[in-house]
């Protein structure tokens, strides 16, 4: 068997999931189907999350104009009478009714609650249209099977009894296709939590795992993993095959096409992954796997915008390493923020993370008292794996550099665009 993962893009209208049906449909493996909330859902849903939150009744009008969204696929999927509308309209009721009854908690436990939705109305929908082309297809509800703790937003997976209850109900003992969502899991008490942003990825790794599956093909809009972003440099090439500790370096230095997490559930069974166009179905894409057949090394260029740069100093002038360190690393741990790049000298220590305003002045707050700590906005982290003076010197022109770390085989910047200024 084999698992299929379809992000946002390829399945945001009806166009697109005709599509995924026709890739479908060549396939002749047993399938478990992944899939991402439609086009800008999630952040559509983050937004109508936040005027709850905040009181604002305007919230009402935005989850019409999603739910606009979602019957216009419909539309254009099913006759009128459709058990699709029905199931749609049921699941949008059920959100309504949480809006309007529950007791507001923490932004965290909310954005699970709520911002899961998209995951549930895509699936619903993708199932059904499936279901009028192919015999034994099913819907699944992942949060029922995918069990993880109550880290809400980054939830960490139960892996044991997850996996006795994946291959309880994945087992293809009368269906050929499964079709469930990525993103999301639910926890003993029944409530929905998030895997992290992008998380349908790893959903698919996940399974991919617990199931001993052939492969994983993510299906996107881009012909494979580049070696730079397509928006950042127009003469991007594609990798034909990379190894997984590649994928990893390139995830981790912020690349977007492949999640964190995905990798270490295919390598620790060896599954390949593969990246492929819903756009050009003939072409093969990137491989991620053990020993991969290198052709040429070429640079690869990551860019990770919005970051802060964070310096933080003993006010006794204290050396920082030590307990100071410890002091400082276990407030960044329990105010959720992840660490992108760490330099460290005898009395500071300059950590550059992901702009997440809030959470960032608060940790400063916290470490106050012992701690005198600044921080510099609207920074970029470059990076370059496999790196030549040549590509330093194009990613660099016209950019202060606030940071350099460099190893045998990547270099890596922190900088301020002087064009800006």
């Amino acid at each position: 068997m084999k698992v299929y993962k379809f992000g946002g893009a390829s399945v945001k209208d009806a166009e697109g999931i005709r599509n995924l049906v026709k890739i479908v449909s060549g396939e002749n493996e047993n399938l478990v189907i992944v899939v991402s909330a439609f086009g800008k859902t999630t952040n559509a849903l983050e937004i109508v999350l936040k005027a709850w939150l905040s009181g604002d009744e305007k919230y009402e009008s935005l989850l019409n104009d999603i739910y606009a969204s979602h019957l216009s696929v419909i539309i254009g999927l099913f006759e009128e009478g459709s058990e699709a509308k029905g199931k749609i309209d049921n699941s949008f009721a059920l959100l309504n009714n949480y809006l309007l009854t529950s007791i507001k908690g923490e932004y965290d436990f909310e954005y699970d609650q709520i911002v899961s939705y998209g995951e549930i109305w895509s699936t619903i929908i993708v199932a059904e249209y499936l279901k009028m082309k192919f015999k034994d297809v099913v819907w699944c509800d992942i949060r029922d099977y995918l069990l993880t703790d109550d880290r809400y937003r980054d939830a960490n997976v139960l892996w044991s009894e997850s996996t006795k209850r994946v291959l309880d109900r994945f087992n293809f003992g009368n269906e050929k296709i499964y079709v469930t969502q990525g993103f999301i899991g639910g926890t003993h008490a029944r409530k929905t939590t998030t895997l992290g942003r992008e998380g349908s990825d790893y959903t698919a790794a996940i399974l991919a795992n617990m199931l001993d599956a052939e492969c994983v093909v993510v299906w996107k809009d881009v012909p494979g993993i580049l070696n730079a972003d397509p928006k950042w440099f127009s003469d991007a090439r594609k990798l034909d095959e990379i190894s997984y500790k590649e994928a990893v370096e390139m995830s981790f230095s912020g690349a977007k096409v492949i999640h964190p997490k995905t990798i270490k559930p295919l390598h620790n069974k060896n599954i390949p992954l593969h990246v492929r166009s819903f756009l050009t179905l003939k072409e093969k894409g990137t491989v991620i796997k053990a020993d991969p057949a290198l052709k040429k090394i070429l640079p690869v260029f990551i860019k990770k915008e919005d970051q802060i740069l964070i310096s933080i100093l003993p006010k006794d002038f204290s050396f920082v390493m030590g307990d100071n360190l410890s002091r400082i690393f276990l407030s960044f741990i329990t105010h959720g923020i992840k660490v992108n790049l760490v330099e460290a000298s005898a009395v500071s220590i300059d950590v550059c993370v992901d702009d997440e305003r809030a959470k960032v002045e608060v940790l400063i707050d916290d470490l106050s008292t012992e701690f005198a700590a600044v921080y510099n906005e609207k920074m970029e982290m470059l990076t370059i794996r496999h790196y030549t003076k040549d590509s330093i010197d194009l990613i660099t022109k016209d950019r202060e550099i606030l940071i350099e770390q460099r190893t045998r085989s990547t270099v890596r910047f922190v900088v301020r665009s002087l064009t800006g200024l």
